[in-house]
């Protein structure tokens, strides 16, 4: 931290996203891929949520969980992608510091209620598998509606706090942002005052936010496991194994990235790894769920068939 910065009066009103690629002649290639790979990610989980919709098997909360995932991918998505896209088309790679935080906040609430509803996917097939009997009953449709919106209200909490204590910080430059999109870790290296309080809030609700989730859904995939071993029917232990295969895979992929990203101290200086793993969470994770679920789930595939030739073309 620069003594000389900290007394200094001016402050930052924006921030400059140097972006994935400096050089003019492949900002073309990369405009077209990232815009291919945002039409097919919100594509792809538009027709999930359209699959959901008409199909009737599919009215189960299983899938109710993954229209809400769907919803969210499309959201992480949008809240980076496009202003990144606009950049490379203007040329202009300032972003308003009300802008930058406005991205910071959306960004977090849509993966932290993710997080949770990864949880709440996790216990809800530890129901249907372990505790069939009282399934109806334990995960009934208000129920439902309550894991999903505590999901949204405790990452609203944890965001609150990660966004307040990002105001109290100050920025007198430089304000050249290493990534293509505003996130805290980036923020936190341009400040000129102490961010010690806010790495620790980072950490620690990180810790929560991934530690809990994580240890509950694995004793509830233990508890799964167990239980579809013991299904003497192999068709039935391939189909449980295939749908709690889809929900583990998502997490892995999540969690992975999201712990690389954010649950490292005393780093000093962004690299291309933090901008790799910017674009697995923001682009290559919400792209890929779609086609995780519905690969070997013939009720998924047969609603996205109809979804997209038709229901007469069918019948």
């Amino acid at each position: 931290m620069d003594p000389e910065a900290e007394t200094n009066g001016t402050a930052v009103t924006e921030f400059i996203l140097l972006g994935l690629v400096e050089t003019e002649k492949l900002q073309s290639p990369v405009f077209v891929l990232f815009l291919f790979a945002y039409l097919l990610t919100v594509g792809g989980n538009l027709s999930i949520l359209a699959a959901i919709l008409v199909e009737p098997k599919l009215h189960t909360p299983m899938y109710f969980f993954l229209g809400n995932l769907s919803v969210l991918d499309i959201g992480c998505i949008t809240v980076t992608v496009p202003s990144m896209l606009g950049r490379l088309l203007s040329h202009k790679r300032a972003v308003p510091y009300g802008a930058c935080l406005t991205q910071v906040f959306f960004f977090h609430q849509l993966a932290g209620v993710d997080c949770f509803l990864l949880t709440a996917m996790a216990y809800d097939r530890f129901l249907a598998i372990c505790r069939p009997l009282t399934y109806s009953t334990r995960m009934s449709h208000s129920v439902q509606w309550i894991l999903v919106a505590v999901s949204w209200a405790c990452a609203l909490t944890t965001n609150a706090l990660h966004t307040i204590a990002l105001t109290t910080l100050n920025f007198c430059g430089p304000n050249e942002v290493n990534h293509f999109y505003c996130d805290l870790p980036q923020l936190f290296q341009l400040s000129c005052s102490s961010t010690q309080l806010n790495e620790l809030l980072l950490f620690g609700l990180g810790f929560l936010m991934t530690g809990a989730p994580v240890v509950l859904i694995i004793t509830s995939y233990t508890h799964v496991t167990a239980a579809v071993l013991r299904i003497r029917s192999v068709e039935g232990r391939k189909k449980a194994f295939f749908t709690c295969g889809s929900h583990l895979t998502v997490v892995c992929l999540f969690y992975g990235t999201g712990i690389f990203n954010y649950m490292r101290l005393g780093t000093e200086e962004a690299s291309d790894k933090d901008k790799g793993v910017g674009i697995f969470n923001t682009v290559i994770n919400p792209m890929l769920n779609p086609l995780i679920y519905s690969l070997r789930n013939p009720d998924v595939q047969g609603a996205l068939w109809r979804v997209l030739v038709g229901r007469r073309l069918l019948n």
